[in-house]
């Protein structure tokens, strides 16, 4: 299929990075949320990137208004219902998810594929949710979209090989370089990182090491750009604590067990960057 429509559900970080990505490379893209006010706050995060992109030599004054063109906002979730492709990015929560699934599968034509751009919730769930769970896929970019090359490609249980084809094309029309992943909890990307995170809040709860310690170890001596506890703080660590019990419920194995001081601090209030204080202070 070729698309030439795309819709994104949610006007965040997220979906404002995937919405810039999709209209640089010629989409024409509606991006929505629950209200007009988010959803042009998303439009003012996308002429921002793209306009750093201008800044940057990677593309030209009118290759930018071309862009933002090429993008309408909006509330009402009706502005869909012409799109080749959805793409879900709404918070990490899986009842909201599955309720704006099910809201758009009724507006979508039949032939057109529902993606989730979740770090963790299974996409055979959520595909369950629809009447088309052979058209859902799950397409993880990775945060900052703009700047981060990669997606991981989620087959469901029912997800056709036509749908994983598609989303593949799409995700390398964007400028993305698609893995497939198999549904498993938290996939790759996240099996692999948020686990590092929670072992990180292990050692800060038992004393092995300060915060500043612990993630220069990880910067200079695993050469990351950024320590796993400053990196908790800029993902939420709401986010970081949803997806490690995604994990210890999915494989009911106790090395997914979330750290208690990850637990308490998101009883306080403390998510990071986004509330001012997580492991750090902002």
């Amino acid at each position: 299929m070729d698309v030439t429509r795309l819709a994104v559900i949610g006007a965040g970080q997220m979906g404002s990075g995937i919405a810039q990505v999709a209209a640089a490379a010629g989409v024409q893209v509606v991006m929505l949320d629950v209200s007009e006010d988010l959803a042009r706050r998303g439009l003012v995060a996308v002429e921002r990137g793209l306009s750093r992109a201008v800044e940057k030599g990677k593309m030209g004054p009118e290759e930018r208004d071309a862009a933002l063109a090429r993008i309408r906002v909006g509330a009402d979730l009706s502005l869909a219902s012409d799109a080749d492709v959805a793409i879900e990015a709404v918070t990490e929560n899986v009842d909201i998810k599955k309720d704006v699934l099910r809201r758009v599968d009724d507006l979508l034509p039949p032939r057109s594929i529902i993606a989730s751009n979740t770090s963790s919730t299974s996409i055979t769930r959520l595909a369950a949710a629809t009447k088309r769970p052979e058209k859902v896929i799950g397409m993880h970019f990775m945060n900052p979209v703009p700047a981060m090359k990669l997606v991981e490609i989620i087959s469901g249980q029912a997800t056709s090989d036509e749908t994983r084809r598609d989303a593949w094309a799409l995700a390398e029309r964007m400028g993305k370089t698609p893995v497939s992943v198999s549904d498993y909890p938290g996939f790759v990307s996240n099996r692999l990182l948020i686990p590092m995170i929670n072992e990180a809040a292990y050692c800060l709860m038992e004393g092995v090491a300060s915060r500043e310690d612990i993630d220069t170890v990880m910067r200079l001596g695993m050469n990351h750009p950024m320590g796993p506890l400053a990196l908790a703080d800029l993902i939420g660590l709401d986010t970081c604590l949803y997806i490690m019990e995604i994990l210890y419920e999915g494989f009911g194995d106790p090395k997914y067990r979330p750290c208690p001081l990850l637990r308490r601090m998101v009883d306080a209030g403390c998510l990071g960057k986004k509330t001012g204080k997580g492991f750090y202070t902002y």
